[in-house]
Formats: structure tokens, C-alpha cells, sequence
């Protein structure tokens, strides 16, 4: 088989098959072989690797990937896409092809008994408009993922790796950093895709961590504060708190004392480990009004 980054063999098979680029699924094709492989290096995949290709599309990386790894699983929502990877990847013996939606499939069911032998690394030419919760999903999942290497809209790349301070920097940088180290390979320019999309794209690389940076008494609480702190960005820490959260001014005030955050700043200015702080103290806050409440009963 040709490789499939030839906007001929592209063209060909999407006459062969009466196919048209779904705008639904976020479809753009790679046609540059040297984007595919430096994709497949940042994702550092080895034979002893079990893969799972999320949206293969044509199976343009999925071949590079079968050349590399022990065992690649892809998963592609497109029926119509599927007997077209039949054809493409009928010489790749060590991939499996998966038809179904990523959110709604059970992953560790269709990875089986290989999870528990191979490590396993998720690579993906990401559609953009889905990119954030498949992302968030895998990085909240209880599954042993090593890394994931994703090729993504810049923009959102960029948010990822937000560091304080920053335009790019919000919660999505904070949630994310909290459960995995992430860093930016290479930038993809628009000009490498059949069809064209209006934005240029970058590959990342997204960690696991096994333990969080940040010690958290109540993920949850640290994750509502997060979200609270950024809701209005023009508003300031105490403000953006008192909005969006439940508790009271006096007390988020209190809090923040404690924690030496002055309150008129801006919730971007603020690492994740300040905002651990805050909803440590905060949890604190709840127990004990709950162990005082259960003693006065």
C-alpha cells in the first residue's frame, strides 16, 4: 500500500469509497509522511507498547504506529471510514479497528488482558471540536496510561501548558498540570492537511503522574475553586469566589488570610498550589462545622 499521506492516494480512496470529509467528525487528513513520524517519535512508541489511536480517519498514522508498537487499537467513529481501514491497514497485522464513539466506549474493556502486560500510550490526531473532554477524560480515568502524545489545535496546546500570568493560563491549564506534566513537541502548520483548517495545530505530550503535585484534601472542592476562580476573568479572586461558589464572602475573606492571597488580585495570577491551599482551608472550614454541628445534636 501507498503511503497515505498522498493527497492522490487519499483522493483515490475517497472515490473508490463514495466518501466526502465529514465536517461532524472533525475530519482533517495529514499529508505530510514526516509530520506522521515525528508524531510517532514524540509519542516514544516502542514494540513492547500497547496503542490506542483514537480517530485514525484513512489509518494514515495507524500505519506508522503498527511499525512501531507491539499492538495498536484504533477506535474510529466513522462507519463509512471503517471498510477504508480494512483495505489500508490489511498488511498491519498488529492493529485491531474499533467502530464506536471514544466518549462512550469502554476502553479497558476493548484493551483487555494486553492492559495488564504492555504499557500502555494513546496517540491521536484530535478533531478540535472534541479535543478538551477526551483529554480530560483520559486524564481522570483509573486507567494505567504512561503517556499520550496528541496532535491538537494550537490554541488549546497552548492552554494546556499555561503557565500563571499568561493569556493562555486559565483552569484547563490547572486541571490538567494537576494530573499529568505536559509539554509542547512541535507546531503543525494548517498546510499539511487535506482539507485545510482555518488554525494552525501543535503535538503534545501529556505524562500521567501517579501521585499529583498538589495534596488535596477534597478533589473535588479544589476543582469547583479552580473553576469559580476563572468564570469571570475581569472579576477579582474574592469577587470570582463569592459568585460562584457557595460559601460566604466573611469566610472566603478569612480563607484567604490564612493562605496570605491577597484578595484583589486576579485568580490567573494564582498557581495550583495556591488554589490547593484555599480549598484545603475551605474543606477544613466544612469539617469542622460539620463536627460541631454532630457534637450540638
Amino acid at each position: 500500500m501507498e503511503k497515505l499521506t498522498s493527497p492522490r492516494v487519499i483522493e483515490a480512496l475517497l472515490k473508490k469509497y463514495d466518501l466526502h470529509f465529514n465536517k461532524r467528525f472533525g475530519q482533517n487528513f495529514l499529508i505530510d509522511e514526516n509530520i506522521v513520524q515525528k508524531i510517532v517519535k514524540a509519542g516514544d512508541v516502542s514494540e513492547r507498547d500497547l496503542v490506542l489511536e483514537i480517530g485514525p480517519g484513512i489509518g494514515t498514522m495507524t500505519q506508522a504506529l503498527s511499525d512501531h508498537a507491539g499492538k495498536v487499537i484504533s477506535v474510529e467513529i466513522d462507519k463509512k471510514l471503517i471498510p477504508v481501514l480494512h483495505e489500508t491497514l490489511n498488511d498491519c497485522d498488529n492493529v485491531e479497528i474499533v467502530q464506536g464513539d471514544i466518549l462512550k466506549t469502554n476502553v479497558r474493556e476493548i484493551l483487555g488482558d494486553q492492559l495488564v502486560t504492555m504499557p500502555l500510550k494513546i496517540l491521536a490526531n484530535l478533531p478540535y471540536y472534541i479535543t478538551t473532554p477526551i483529554i480530560m477524560g483520559f486524564l481522570e480515568s483509573d486507567l494505567p496510561i504512561e503517556s499520550m502524545t496528541f496532535l491538537i489545535q494550537k490554541e488549546v496546546g497552548e492552554r494546556l501548558c499555561g503557565v500563571p500570568g499568561t493569556k493562555a493560563y486559565g483552569s484547563l491549564s490547572i486541571v490538567a498540570q494537576f494530573y499529568a506534566d505536559i509539554s509542547i513537541d512541535f507546531e503543525v502548520p494548517a498546510h499539511v492537511f487535506i482539507p485545510k483548517p482555518k488554525v494552525d495545530s501543535i503535538v503534545v505530550t501529556l505524562k500521567k503522574l501517579t501521585v499529583p503535585k498538589i495534596a488535596l484534601e477534597n478533589k473535588e472542592l479544589f476543582l469547583s475553586v479552580v473553576k469559580a476562580s476563572f468564570l469571570n476573568r475581569r472579576k477579582t479572586l474574592i469577587n470570582g469566589l463569592t459568585m460562584n461558589t457557595p460559601f460566604d464572602k466573611a469566610v472566603l475573606m478569612e480563607v484567604l488570610e490564612v493562605c496570605n492571597i491577597a484578595p484583589g488580585i486576579r485568580g490567573e495570577t494564582l498557581t495550583g498550589s495556591d488554589f490547593g491551599r484555599i480549598a484545603n482551608e475551605l474543606n477544613s472550614r466544612i469539617s469542622q462545622s460539620v463536627e460541631s454541628e454532630a457534637m450540638n445534636e
